[in-house]
Protein backbone atom coordinates (compact mmCIF):
# COMPACT_ATOMS: atom_id res chain seq x y z
CA UNK A 1 0.00 0.00 0.00
CA UNK A 2 1.30 3.46 -0.87
CA UNK A 3 1.29 6.04 1.91
CA UNK A 4 -1.24 8.85 1.61
CA UNK A 5 -0.79 10.48 4.98
CA UNK A 6 2.24 12.22 6.44
CA UNK A 7 0.96 13.31 9.84
CA UNK A 8 -1.04 11.64 12.57
CA UNK A 9 -2.44 12.81 15.87
CA UNK A 10 0.12 12.50 18.62
CA UNK A 11 -2.14 13.70 21.36
CA UNK A 12 -4.67 16.40 22.10
CA UNK A 13 -4.89 18.71 25.06
CA UNK A 14 -8.34 20.11 25.81
CA UNK A 15 -8.48 23.57 27.33
CA UNK A 16 -11.38 26.03 27.60
CA UNK A 17 -13.24 24.16 24.87
CA UNK A 18 -10.38 24.56 22.38
CA UNK A 19 -8.53 21.57 20.88
CA UNK A 20 -4.75 21.89 21.10
CA UNK A 21 -2.54 19.30 19.41
CA UNK A 22 1.24 19.06 19.61
CA UNK A 23 2.45 17.70 16.28
CA UNK A 24 3.73 19.30 13.09
CA UNK A 25 6.70 21.18 14.57
CA UNK A 26 9.87 22.34 12.84
CA UNK A 27 12.65 24.86 13.47
CA UNK A 28 10.21 27.74 13.07
CA UNK A 29 7.59 26.33 15.43
CA UNK A 30 4.42 24.31 14.99
CA UNK A 31 2.02 25.05 12.14
CA UNK A 32 -1.48 25.63 13.48
CA UNK A 33 -4.85 26.86 12.26
CA UNK A 34 -6.56 29.26 14.66
CA UNK A 35 -10.25 29.99 14.12
CA UNK A 36 -11.53 33.23 15.65
CA UNK A 37 -14.98 34.51 16.52
CA UNK A 38 -16.47 36.39 13.59
CA UNK A 39 -17.02 39.66 15.43
CA UNK A 40 -13.29 40.29 15.34
CA UNK A 41 -11.66 41.21 11.97
CA UNK A 42 -8.85 38.89 10.92
CA UNK A 43 -6.54 41.88 10.49
CA UNK A 44 -6.74 42.56 14.22
CA UNK A 45 -6.17 38.89 15.04
CA UNK A 46 -2.62 39.13 13.71
CA UNK A 47 -1.63 41.13 16.78
CA UNK A 48 -2.90 38.42 19.12
CA UNK A 49 -0.65 35.86 17.42
CA UNK A 50 2.36 38.18 17.26
CA UNK A 51 2.14 38.95 21.00
CA UNK A 52 2.58 35.25 21.71
CA UNK A 53 5.69 35.05 19.56
CA UNK A 54 3.86 33.52 16.61
CA UNK A 55 4.03 34.28 12.92
CA UNK A 56 1.08 34.46 10.53
CA UNK A 57 1.52 32.28 7.43
CA UNK A 58 -1.75 33.21 5.71
CA UNK A 59 -5.28 34.38 6.32
CA UNK A 60 -8.14 31.92 5.79
CA UNK A 61 -11.22 34.16 5.44
CA UNK A 62 -13.44 31.27 4.31
CA UNK A 63 -13.37 29.92 7.87
CA UNK A 64 -12.33 33.17 9.62
CA UNK A 65 -8.99 31.74 10.66
CA UNK A 66 -5.25 32.28 10.49
CA UNK A 67 -2.61 29.72 9.56
CA UNK A 68 0.29 30.40 11.90
CA UNK A 69 3.56 29.16 13.29
CA UNK A 70 3.76 29.06 17.08
CA UNK A 71 6.96 28.51 19.15
CA UNK A 72 7.21 25.10 20.77
CA UNK A 73 8.68 26.44 23.99
CA UNK A 74 6.72 28.26 26.66
CA UNK A 75 2.98 28.59 27.15
CA UNK A 76 2.10 30.46 23.96
CA UNK A 77 -0.21 27.79 22.58
CA UNK A 78 -2.04 27.25 25.86
CA UNK A 79 -2.45 30.98 26.39
CA UNK A 80 -3.88 31.41 22.90
CA UNK A 81 -6.30 28.57 23.64
CA UNK A 82 -7.64 30.56 26.60
CA UNK A 83 -8.16 33.75 24.59
CA UNK A 84 -11.89 34.63 24.54
CA UNK A 85 -11.90 35.31 20.77
CA UNK A 86 -10.38 31.93 19.84
CA UNK A 87 -12.80 29.19 18.83
CA UNK A 88 -10.39 26.46 17.75
CA UNK A 89 -6.72 25.65 17.46
CA UNK A 90 -5.72 22.60 15.43
CA UNK A 91 -2.69 21.28 13.58
CA UNK A 92 -2.07 22.53 10.08
CA UNK A 93 -0.89 19.11 8.92
CA UNK A 94 0.13 17.84 5.52
CA UNK A 95 -2.07 15.95 3.05
CA UNK A 96 -0.97 14.02 -0.03
CA UNK A 97 -2.35 13.09 -3.43
CA UNK A 98 -3.69 9.54 -3.78
CA UNK A 99 -2.27 7.97 -6.94
CA UNK A 100 0.11 5.13 -7.68
CA UNK A 101 3.25 5.64 -9.84
CA UNK A 102 2.74 6.45 -13.52
CA UNK A 103 3.48 4.05 -16.39
CA UNK A 104 5.13 5.61 -19.44
CA UNK A 105 3.31 5.34 -22.76
CA UNK A 106 3.61 6.76 -26.25
CA UNK A 107 0.38 8.18 -27.57
CA UNK A 108 -0.12 9.58 -31.09
CA UNK A 109 -3.53 9.17 -32.69
CA UNK A 110 -6.40 10.12 -30.44
CA UNK A 111 -7.96 7.36 -28.41
CA UNK A 112 -10.86 7.40 -26.02
CA UNK A 113 -9.50 6.06 -22.70
CA UNK A 114 -11.33 3.01 -21.41
CA UNK A 115 -12.64 4.90 -18.38
CA UNK A 116 -14.25 7.63 -20.49
CA UNK A 117 -15.84 4.96 -22.68
CA UNK A 118 -16.94 2.88 -19.70
CA UNK A 119 -19.04 5.64 -18.15
CA UNK A 120 -20.75 6.46 -21.45
CA UNK A 121 -19.36 9.99 -21.83
CA UNK A 122 -19.04 9.88 -25.67
CA UNK A 123 -22.79 9.25 -25.94
CA UNK A 124 -23.43 12.55 -24.17
CA UNK A 125 -21.15 14.82 -26.21
CA UNK A 126 -23.69 15.83 -28.85
CA UNK A 127 -25.95 16.99 -26.04
CA UNK A 128 -23.35 18.32 -23.60
CA UNK A 129 -19.56 18.46 -23.54
CA UNK A 130 -18.90 20.67 -20.53
CA UNK A 131 -19.34 24.01 -22.29
CA UNK A 132 -19.10 27.11 -20.06
CA UNK A 133 -18.68 25.06 -16.87
CA UNK A 134 -15.86 26.14 -14.55
CA UNK A 135 -13.95 23.26 -12.97
CA UNK A 136 -11.24 23.91 -10.39
CA UNK A 137 -8.55 21.25 -10.05
CA UNK A 138 -7.00 21.56 -6.58
CA UNK A 139 -3.77 19.69 -7.08
CA UNK A 140 -0.07 19.87 -7.96
CA UNK A 141 -0.71 22.40 -10.72
CA UNK A 142 -1.26 21.76 -14.43
CA UNK A 143 1.00 21.93 -17.48
CA UNK A 144 -1.01 24.67 -19.18
CA UNK A 145 1.03 24.33 -22.38
CA UNK A 146 0.09 20.69 -22.97
CA UNK A 147 -1.39 20.57 -26.52
CA UNK A 148 -4.27 18.38 -25.37
CA UNK A 149 -5.20 20.80 -22.57
CA UNK A 150 -4.12 24.38 -23.30
CA UNK A 151 -7.32 25.50 -25.04
CA UNK A 152 -9.35 24.45 -22.00
CA UNK A 153 -7.06 25.96 -19.33
CA UNK A 154 -8.83 29.24 -18.54
CA UNK A 155 -7.00 30.32 -15.41
CA UNK A 156 -4.40 29.42 -12.80
CA UNK A 157 -3.71 30.22 -9.15
CA UNK A 158 -0.63 29.22 -7.22
CA UNK A 159 -1.60 28.93 -3.56
CA UNK A 160 1.48 26.86 -2.66
CA UNK A 161 4.05 29.27 -4.04
CA UNK A 162 2.40 32.69 -4.50
CA UNK A 163 3.78 34.77 -7.34
CA UNK A 164 4.97 31.78 -9.35
CA UNK A 165 3.23 30.02 -12.22
CA UNK A 166 0.95 27.14 -11.27
CA UNK A 167 3.01 24.62 -13.24
CA UNK A 168 3.11 20.92 -12.48
CA UNK A 169 6.44 19.46 -11.37
CA UNK A 170 4.75 16.26 -10.21
CA UNK A 171 2.41 15.19 -13.02
CA UNK A 172 -0.59 14.32 -10.87
CA UNK A 173 -2.56 17.51 -11.54
CA UNK A 174 -1.98 17.40 -15.29
CA UNK A 175 -3.13 13.79 -15.38
CA UNK A 176 -6.28 14.61 -13.42
CA UNK A 177 -7.03 17.58 -15.69
CA UNK A 178 -6.79 15.40 -18.79
CA UNK A 179 -9.30 12.91 -17.41
CA UNK A 180 -11.75 15.76 -16.91
CA UNK A 181 -11.24 17.79 -20.07
CA UNK A 182 -8.57 16.66 -22.55
CA UNK A 183 -9.55 18.08 -25.94
CA UNK A 184 -11.51 16.14 -28.54
CA UNK A 185 -9.08 16.55 -31.44
CA UNK A 186 -7.11 14.19 -33.66
CA UNK A 187 -4.35 13.19 -31.24
CA UNK A 188 -3.70 12.09 -27.67
CA UNK A 189 -6.69 11.36 -25.49
CA UNK A 190 -10.09 12.89 -24.84
CA UNK A 191 -11.57 13.73 -21.45
CA UNK A 192 -15.02 13.15 -19.98
CA UNK A 193 -16.05 16.78 -20.61
CA UNK A 194 -13.77 17.91 -23.47
CA UNK A 195 -15.09 21.48 -23.54
CA UNK A 196 -15.10 22.20 -19.83
CA UNK A 197 -13.17 25.23 -18.57
CA UNK A 198 -10.31 24.09 -16.33
CA UNK A 199 -8.71 26.23 -13.62
CA UNK A 200 -5.44 25.05 -12.10
CA UNK A 201 -5.29 25.74 -8.36
CA UNK A 202 -1.88 24.65 -7.15
CA UNK A 203 -1.97 23.59 -3.50
CA UNK A 204 0.64 20.79 -3.54
CA UNK A 205 4.38 20.77 -4.24
CA UNK A 206 6.22 18.48 -6.64
CA UNK A 207 6.12 15.69 -4.05
CA UNK A 208 2.34 15.91 -3.92
CA UNK A 209 2.27 17.40 -0.41
CA UNK A 210 0.31 20.36 0.90
CA UNK A 211 -1.06 21.73 4.16
CA UNK A 212 -4.67 21.79 5.30
CA UNK A 213 -4.51 25.60 5.27
CA UNK A 214 -3.54 25.53 1.59
CA UNK A 215 -6.51 23.31 0.76
CA UNK A 216 -8.79 25.76 2.57
CA UNK A 217 -7.20 28.68 0.70
CA UNK A 218 -7.74 26.82 -2.57
CA UNK A 219 -11.40 26.25 -1.76
CA UNK A 220 -11.75 29.92 -0.86
CA UNK A 221 -10.26 30.93 -4.23
CA UNK A 222 -12.64 28.54 -5.99
CA UNK A 223 -15.62 30.01 -4.17
CA UNK A 224 -14.61 33.62 -4.77
CA UNK A 225 -14.03 32.92 -8.47
CA UNK A 226 -17.37 31.16 -8.93
CA UNK A 227 -16.09 27.67 -9.71
CA UNK A 228 -19.00 25.26 -10.22
CA UNK A 229 -17.13 21.98 -9.75
CA UNK A 230 -14.05 21.27 -7.60
CA UNK A 231 -11.93 18.16 -8.05
CA UNK A 232 -10.04 16.98 -4.93
CA UNK A 233 -7.88 13.95 -5.75
CA UNK A 234 -6.22 13.82 -2.35
CA UNK A 235 -6.96 12.57 1.12
CA UNK A 236 -5.98 12.02 4.73
CA UNK A 237 -7.19 9.72 7.47
CA UNK A 238 -7.03 12.62 9.89
CA UNK A 239 -10.00 14.98 10.28
CA UNK A 240 -9.78 18.76 10.39
CA UNK A 241 -12.57 20.89 11.81
CA UNK A 242 -11.37 23.90 9.82
CA UNK A 243 -11.44 21.93 6.55
CA UNK A 244 -14.86 20.53 7.39
CA UNK A 245 -16.18 24.05 7.92
CA UNK A 246 -14.68 25.18 4.60
CA UNK A 247 -16.32 22.22 2.86
CA UNK A 248 -19.66 23.00 4.51
CA UNK A 249 -19.59 26.60 3.31
CA UNK A 250 -18.69 25.63 -0.25
CA UNK A 251 -21.46 23.04 -0.42
CA UNK A 252 -23.90 25.55 1.04
CA UNK A 253 -22.86 28.01 -1.68
CA UNK A 254 -23.86 25.48 -4.36
CA UNK A 255 -20.49 24.15 -5.47
CA UNK A 256 -20.14 20.50 -6.51
CA UNK A 257 -17.23 19.00 -4.55
CA UNK A 258 -15.81 15.66 -5.73
CA UNK A 259 -13.10 13.82 -3.77
CA UNK A 260 -11.12 10.60 -3.97
CA UNK A 261 -12.25 7.98 -1.44
CA UNK A 262 -8.64 7.01 -0.78
CA UNK A 263 -6.23 4.18 -1.48
CA UNK A 264 -6.37 2.47 1.90
CA UNK A 265 -7.71 -0.78 0.41
CA UNK A 266 -9.84 -1.83 3.37
CA UNK A 267 -13.28 -1.50 4.93
CA UNK A 268 -14.42 1.74 6.58
CA UNK A 269 -11.42 3.62 5.26
CA UNK A 270 -12.88 6.52 3.26
CA UNK A 271 -10.57 9.47 3.73
CA UNK A 272 -11.13 13.16 4.34
CA UNK A 273 -12.37 15.34 2.65
CA UNK A 274 -14.36 12.63 0.80
CA UNK A 275 -15.78 11.57 4.15
CA UNK A 276 -17.43 14.93 4.85
CA UNK A 277 -21.17 15.45 4.23
CA UNK A 278 -22.03 16.96 0.87
CA UNK A 279 -18.89 15.73 -0.87
CA UNK A 280 -19.15 13.14 -3.67
CA UNK A 281 -16.82 10.37 -2.47
CA UNK A 282 -15.50 8.25 -5.34
CA UNK A 283 -14.20 4.68 -5.14
CA UNK A 284 -12.29 3.00 -7.98
CA UNK A 285 -13.09 0.05 -10.24
CA UNK A 286 -11.06 -1.79 -12.88
CA UNK A 287 -11.90 -2.82 -16.46
CA UNK A 288 -13.86 -5.85 -15.27
CA UNK A 289 -16.07 -3.79 -12.94
CA UNK A 290 -14.28 -5.15 -9.88
CA UNK A 291 -13.40 -2.88 -7.02
CA UNK A 292 -9.74 -1.87 -7.33
CA UNK A 293 -7.67 -3.66 -4.70
CA UNK A 294 -6.32 -0.35 -3.38
CA UNK A 295 -9.66 1.45 -3.20
CA UNK A 296 -11.03 2.61 0.12
CA UNK A 297 -14.60 1.61 0.84
CA UNK A 298 -17.23 2.46 3.42
CA UNK A 299 -20.74 3.89 3.88
CA UNK A 300 -19.54 7.34 2.79
CA UNK A 301 -18.82 6.20 -0.80
CA UNK A 302 -21.19 8.02 -3.16
CA UNK A 303 -20.37 6.46 -6.54
CA UNK A 304 -17.67 4.40 -8.22
CA UNK A 305 -15.62 5.28 -11.32
CA UNK A 306 -12.74 3.84 -13.37
CA UNK A 307 -9.42 4.16 -11.55
CA UNK A 308 -7.03 1.47 -12.84
CA UNK A 309 -4.56 2.00 -15.71
CA UNK A 310 -6.13 5.30 -16.71
CA UNK A 311 -4.45 6.95 -19.70
CA UNK A 312 -4.26 10.73 -19.57
CA UNK A 313 -2.12 13.80 -20.14
CA UNK A 314 1.25 14.33 -18.45
CA UNK A 315 3.64 17.31 -18.30
CA UNK A 316 5.82 17.98 -21.31
CA UNK A 317 3.17 17.08 -23.86
CA UNK A 318 3.35 13.46 -22.74
CA UNK A 319 0.86 10.79 -21.71
CA UNK A 320 0.92 8.33 -18.83
CA UNK A 321 -1.25 5.58 -17.39
CA UNK A 322 -1.92 5.97 -13.67
CA UNK A 323 -4.04 4.22 -11.07
CA UNK A 324 -5.74 5.39 -7.89
CA UNK A 325 -8.94 6.88 -6.60
CA UNK A 326 -7.21 10.10 -7.70
CA UNK A 327 -8.01 8.95 -11.24
CA UNK A 328 -11.56 7.81 -10.44
CA UNK A 329 -12.45 11.17 -8.91
CA UNK A 330 -12.05 13.31 -12.09
CA UNK A 331 -14.31 10.97 -14.06
CA UNK A 332 -17.11 12.05 -11.74
CA UNK A 333 -16.06 15.71 -11.80
CA UNK A 334 -16.27 15.49 -15.58
CA UNK A 335 -19.79 14.06 -15.44
CA UNK A 336 -20.80 16.90 -13.10
CA UNK A 337 -19.52 19.33 -15.75
CA UNK A 338 -21.60 17.53 -18.41
CA UNK A 339 -24.72 17.79 -16.25
CA UNK A 340 -24.16 21.50 -15.62
CA UNK A 341 -23.44 22.24 -19.28
CA UNK A 342 -26.82 20.77 -20.21
CA UNK A 343 -28.61 22.72 -17.50
CA UNK A 344 -26.53 25.38 -15.80
CA UNK A 345 -29.39 26.57 -13.64
CA UNK A 346 -29.63 23.52 -11.40
CA UNK A 347 -28.12 23.61 -7.91
CA UNK A 348 -25.09 21.72 -6.72
CA UNK A 349 -27.29 19.43 -4.65
CA UNK A 350 -29.38 18.68 -7.75
CA UNK A 351 -26.21 17.76 -9.64
CA UNK A 352 -25.26 15.33 -6.89
CA UNK A 353 -28.77 13.85 -6.88
CA UNK A 354 -28.68 13.46 -10.66
CA UNK A 355 -25.31 11.69 -10.55
CA UNK A 356 -26.39 9.27 -7.83
CA UNK A 357 -29.83 8.54 -9.27
CA UNK A 358 -28.50 7.77 -12.76
CA UNK A 359 -25.59 5.59 -11.60
CA UNK A 360 -25.46 1.97 -12.76
CA UNK A 361 -25.43 -0.58 -9.96
CA UNK A 362 -22.72 -3.19 -10.39
CA UNK A 363 -24.01 -6.62 -9.26
CA UNK A 364 -20.69 -7.79 -7.84
CA UNK A 365 -20.14 -4.85 -5.50
CA UNK A 366 -21.67 -3.84 -2.17
CA UNK A 367 -23.04 -0.35 -1.43
CA UNK A 368 -19.93 0.31 0.68
CA UNK A 369 -17.80 -0.41 -2.40
CA UNK A 370 -19.78 1.44 -5.07
CA UNK A 371 -22.24 3.75 -3.32
CA UNK A 372 -25.13 4.29 -5.73
CA UNK A 373 -23.18 2.55 -8.49
CA UNK A 374 -20.90 3.27 -11.44
CA UNK A 375 -21.18 6.89 -12.54
CA UNK A 376 -23.05 7.07 -15.84
CA UNK A 377 -23.03 9.92 -18.37
CA UNK A 378 -24.96 8.17 -21.13
CA UNK A 379 -28.33 9.31 -19.78
CA UNK A 380 -27.45 12.77 -21.11
CA UNK A 381 -27.59 11.52 -24.70
CA UNK A 382 -30.24 13.18 -26.83
CA UNK A 383 -33.56 11.42 -26.51
CA UNK A 384 -32.65 9.56 -23.34
CA UNK A 385 -35.23 10.02 -20.60
CA UNK A 386 -34.11 10.53 -17.02
CA UNK A 387 -35.78 7.80 -14.99
CA UNK A 388 -34.79 9.14 -11.58
CA UNK A 389 -33.57 5.81 -10.21
CA UNK A 390 -30.40 3.80 -10.56
CA UNK A 391 -30.46 1.03 -13.14
CA UNK A 392 -29.24 -2.53 -12.81
CA UNK A 393 -26.22 -3.00 -15.05
CA UNK A 394 -24.75 -6.08 -16.69
CA UNK A 395 -22.00 -8.03 -15.01
CA UNK A 396 -19.49 -6.69 -17.54
CA UNK A 397 -20.04 -3.45 -19.44
CA UNK A 398 -18.47 -3.07 -22.91
CA UNK A 399 -15.01 -1.61 -22.36
CA UNK A 400 -12.38 -0.16 -24.67
CA UNK A 401 -9.05 -1.61 -23.57
CA UNK A 402 -5.97 0.54 -23.99
CA UNK A 403 -2.75 -1.48 -24.37
CA UNK A 404 -0.08 -0.46 -21.91
CA UNK A 405 3.64 -0.96 -21.56
CA UNK A 406 5.86 -0.89 -18.51
CA UNK A 407 8.97 1.16 -17.90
Amino acid sequence: MWPVLLAYYAGVVAMAGVSLSRVGSDNYGSRKIIMFRKHRPLSSCHETVLKKGGRVVRELPLVHALAVRIPERGQSLEELGLHPDVLLIEDDFQVQTVALPAVRLRQREQTIPWGVECIGAPKAWQEAAGEKVKVAVLDTGIDASHPDLKVNIRGTKNIKFPGWEAGDGNGHGTHVAGIIAALNNNFGVVGVAPRAEIYAVKIFNRRGNGYISEIIAGLDWALQNKMQVVNMSFGTTRPSQALEEAIRRCVQAGMVLVAAAGNEGKENSVMYPARYPGVIAVSAIDRKNNLASFSSRGPEVTVAAPGVDILSTYPGGKYRAMSGTSMACPHVAGVAALVLSRDGHISGRQVVKTITSTATRLPGLTPEEQGSGLVNASFLAAGTRFEGEAREGPADLPLSVIPSTTN
